[in-house]
């Protein structure tokens, strides 16, 4: 997802925080000496404040096929065509979450596809993401790669042609996962990609 997307989230998010950490700071003043106010307002708003900021430097990019995700501290790539594994997950709840997950050699990077909720909304992956996505998969000797790159194309031109959510794969492989009434992330077999496709 792209960072504009969510920074206006987590600038809010680190205000209320420090403004809950100040709000606790001067309660407590009431009560107790400074010092031991300034660092009960530091407990409750800096764990939240520093995972904002945290959240804000993460990204994730696409160059040729080589996933880069930079993370708090480092970067770390990853190479489609000579990946070793690729599974897309659905992790169902009221808020479904579906990810690709890649694996080359012990690194293992997760990608977002899509989040829907029960009631039928949901946010994707922007159309040129999941086409580049697509293409970088396209390169790997993987069977599943392949088929999971079937399906971003599908989903792709779904989108684009702003087609219910009933007609869309990555929506049906949330209902598929639904449909199995577990509460834990679900890895869907090749069988099922290929039906999503």
């Amino acid at each position: 997802m792209a960072p504009e997307v969510y920074a206006p989230m987590l600038r809010r998010l680190a205000l209320a925080a420090a403004g809950i950490g100040i709000g606790a700071a001067l309660l407590a003043a009431t009560v107790v000496n400074w010092p031991i106010a300034v660092a009960i307002g530091l407990v409750v708003g800096a764990p939240t404040i520093g995972y904002a900021l945290a959240l804000r430097r993460r990204r994730m990019w696409l160059t040729g096929t080589t996933i880069h995700a930079r993370r708090v501290f480092g970067e770390r790539r990853i190479e489609m065509s000579t990946a070793t594994g690729i599974e897309l997950l659905v992790f169902p709840a009221r808020l479904s979450r579906i990810v690709l997950r890649i694996t080359a050699g012990p690194d293992t990077q997760i990608i977002p596809l899509a989040m829907y909720t029960d009631a039928g909304s949901g946010r994707e992956l922007h159309l040129l993401g999941l086409r580049k996505l697509a293409d970088a998969l396209a390169t790997s000797q993987l069977a599943t790669a392949v088929a999971v790159s079937a399906v971003l194309i599908h989903q792709l031109r779904a989108e684009a042609r702003d087609a219910a959510l009933g007609d869309r794969p990555l929506y049906r492989a949330v209902q598929l996962a639904r449909a199995k009434d577990m509460v834990s992330p679900i890895v869907l077999t090749d069988r099922e990609v290929a039906e999503l496709g």
